[in-house]
């Protein structure tokens, strides 16, 4: 999920960007995990503020995806880290969707937001070089396209990575590649307009952007560890209160 930036080279504003945009994603599934133990009732999957809150925090996940793609493979793309960090989110997208079949199986995960970064991640590889406007242009298109192309031909199971279906498979996590290849492509193009030595010379000093720009650099970890460590306190505590 991060980008495979050495520290010489890495965008400290970057980092502190995509742990922020963690943290708000954990603040999120707390929400819900209190909803599916019956601890609270906040709403988190039906009240419009929550919906939105969600889908801003992929949006900014997946936009910072498309920066950091073009941070580490602009100049060229680094083959070697390239391939060991798609496997690595294939490997963990791939568990992710059997952990929820036993842990809720009416809403399996298949095609979440580790699912969307990889194809996104090889397909946004094409980009990198394409005219800017053309890149954004595609983008609004890809934004566009559930509100216009909506279809009952891509209801299948065969269709839930494209996200076209006029009655989606329920499920817990669901990024399909439109509209949120869309918000990949912004960040491409946001990366390739600042150019990396215009990017703030800022560098956090408390112990909050500190701890922000730690997450931003492990991303995957804490996204894979984040929720099981919620899901256990929560689980402990409702077994302790009956």
């Amino acid at each position: 999920m991060d980008s495979r930036l050495t520290p010489r080279y890495r965008i400290p504003l970057v980092d502190v960007l995509r742990g922020t945009a963690l943290a708000a994603m954990a603040i999120y599934h707390f929400a819900w995990d209190l909803s599916f133990f019956s601890l609270a009732e906040l709403g988190a999957t039906e009240h419009p503020l929550w919906i939105a809150f969600a889908r801003s925090i992929a949006g900014s996940f997946l936009a910072l995806v498309g920066v950091g793609l073009y941070l580490a493979h602009g100049g060229g793309v680094k083959w070697k880290p390239f391939l060991r960090r798609l496997a690595m989110i294939v490997a963990a997208a791939l568990a992710i969707s059997i952990a929820s079949w036993f842990t809720d199986p009416d809403g399996v995960i298949l095609f979440g937001i580790l699912h969307c970064i990889a194809v996104s991640s090889v397909l946004g590889l094409l980009f990198l070089h394409v005219l800017v406007s053309l890149v954004i242009a595609l983008a609004v298109a890809c934004l566009a396209a559930p509100w216009i192309l909506t279809s009952p031909a891509f209801n299948g199971l065969g269709w839930v990575w494209l996200g076209l279906a006029r009655d989606p498979l329920p499920s817990d996590d669901y990024n399909p590649l439109l509209p949120w290849f869309g918000t990949v492509l912004i960040g491409i193009a946001v990366a390739r307009l600042i150019p990396r030595d215009k990017w703030p010379a800022w560098h956090p000093h408390d112990i909050v952007t500190r701890t922000l720009a730690l997450i931003g650099r492990h991303s995957l970890l804490f996204y894979l560890v984040h929720q099981p460590v919620l899901l256990g306190i929560l689980w402990a505590v409702a077994k302790a209160i009956g």
